[in-house]
């Protein structure tokens, strides 16, 4: 797709591990569950990796369980009402994302955000860190959650904004496939929840963004990142 340039009216961003590094959230919930189960700690870096992946992929990381075992959906519940507990409390926005925000309202820029995270956990944790994006699309939103296209043409609509005048970003190859559809010009956080073997620069992003602090160039002066 072709960057906006002097179009861009929008952008929009998945929420953990582009918008919010919320691992440190989710590592000692993990931790937790796998004690009460009567397991020793796992590497917090495994667990990182995992949490774009959601609650189901986060109770099969911990306790090497498929989703049809008979306890599986008992567990999930304790992990999501352990995370319900911590909510926010280590979560922060990445390098730069505070000052890229100011700079969306010096320029006029509108931003939002488009998660598969559920609506109960999303708007308090943007309300914890004082984020105030003018469009939130969880999957409650939508029939279809992400990487269909539903949440970004929504997104864009209460953004009042044409496809072609926003930018979606995430940190999954989900994120970039539901840009794509929607035919939105689309940014990889290569910075974000990443697993071993995968890699941004595989998901055919219109660009990748090695630190969140690249993104003000990358969304603003895309020319100068081609020429780095």
């Amino acid at each position: 797709m072709t960057h906006p340039g002097a179009n861009l009216r929008a952008v929009i961003f998945d929420l953990d591990g582009t918008l919010i590094d919320t691992a440190d959230d989710f590592i000692p919930v993990v931790q937790q569950l796998r004690a009460e189960c009567g397991r020793p700690p796992m590497e917090a870096q495994r667990i990182r990796a995992s949490v774009s992946n959601g609650s189901r992929a986060l109770v099969t990381l911990a306790l090497d369980i498929e989703e049809a075992a008979p306890d599986f959906e008992k567990h999930r519940q304790r992990l999501l009402t352990l995370y319900g507990e911590v909510l926010g409390r280590h979560a922060a926005p990445y390098p730069g994302i505070k000052a890229l925000l100011h700079e969306f309202e010096s320029t006029g820029i509108a931003w939002g955000i488009a998660t598969n995270k559920p609506r109960e956990y999303t708007l308090p944790l943007l309300a914890k860190l004082g984020l105030t994006p003018a469009s939130v699309v969880c999957p409650d939103d939508v029939t279809h959650a992400k990487p269909h296209p539903e949440s970004l043409e929504k997104g864009c609509r209460e953004l009042h904004c044409k496809i072609s005048e926003a930018i979606y970003l995430g940190d999954h190859l989900r994120d970039i496939q539901a840009g794509k559809r929607a035919g939105m010009y689309t940014i990889a956080a290569a910075y974000g929840y990443i697993e071993a073997g995968d890699s941004a620069q595989s998901w055919g992003a219109d660009a990748v963004a090695q630190r969140s602090e690249d993104l003000c160039t990358l969304l603003f002066y895309p020319q100068e990142q081609a020429h780095a």
